[in-house]
C-alpha cells in the first residue's frame, strides 16, 4: 500500500512539472486543449458545449482521482459565474448558465459580450433566430439580442 502511494505521488509530481511546459499555446489551459465552444441561448439560459482534448498522461489521474480538477479547469476557461456541469468526459463537457442573458420582458432577451479565459479556436453562439461564428478569439463581442421562440417575434 505504501509503495502504491509513493508511486502515485511520484506520478503527480512529474505531471506537475511537465504540465506547465506543455501549456504554451493560447488555446490551452493546463492539460486541456480547447477545440470549440458552442453557446446555445434559450430564454435567459445558456447551454454551453465544449469540445477539447486532454493530454494522454493525465488520463490515468482522472481514473484514479476523479474529474474534479478537469471540471474546475473547464469552469475557469468558460469564465461564467455559476456555470453548472451536466456532463464531463475526456473530450466533451456540457454546462448550463442560468441568467446568462437579460430579459426585457415579452420574450425579448439580450446576451451580453463575454470574455473567455483562453483563446477559442471555433466559437459559435446560437440564439433562436441568429447564429454567429468566430475563430481564434477569447471574446464574444457586442452581445446579441434575440426573441423567445414562443413569442412569434422575429429578430431584427
Amino acid at each position: 500500500m505504501r509503495v502504491l502511494a509513493i508511486t502515485l505521488l511520484g506520478i503527480i509530481l512529474l505531471l506537475a512539472i511537465a504540465i506547465p511546459v506543455m501549456a504554451a499555446s493560447e488555446e490551452r489551459y493546463g492539460y486541456i486543449q480547447i477545440q470549440d465552444i458552442t453557446v446555445q441561448l434559450n430564454n435567459d439560459t445558456a447551454t454551453i458545449n465544449v469540445n477539447y482534448s486532454v493530454d494522454e498522461g493525465t488520463r490515468i489521474i482522472f481514473f484514479l482521482l476523479g474529474k474534479q480538477d478537469l471540471k474546475n479547469k473547464l469552469q475557469y476557461v468558460l469564465n461564467y459565474d455559476g456555470a453548472q456541469p451536466h456532463r464531463i468526459d475526456l473530450s466533451h463537457a456540457e454546462f448550463s448558465v442560468d441568467n446568462a442573458a437579460y430579459s426585457y420582458g415579452k420574450g425579448i432577451f439580450w446576451y451580453p459580450s463575454h470574455t473567455f479565459n483562453v483563446v477559442i479556436p471555433s466559437l459559435t453562439v446560437q440564439s433562436p433566430q441568429v447564429t454567429r461564428k468566430f475563430s481564434m478569439t477569447n471574446t464574444f463581442p457586442n452581445g446579441i439580442g434575440y426573441f423567445d421562440i414562443d413569442t412569434g417575434n422575429f429578430a431584427s
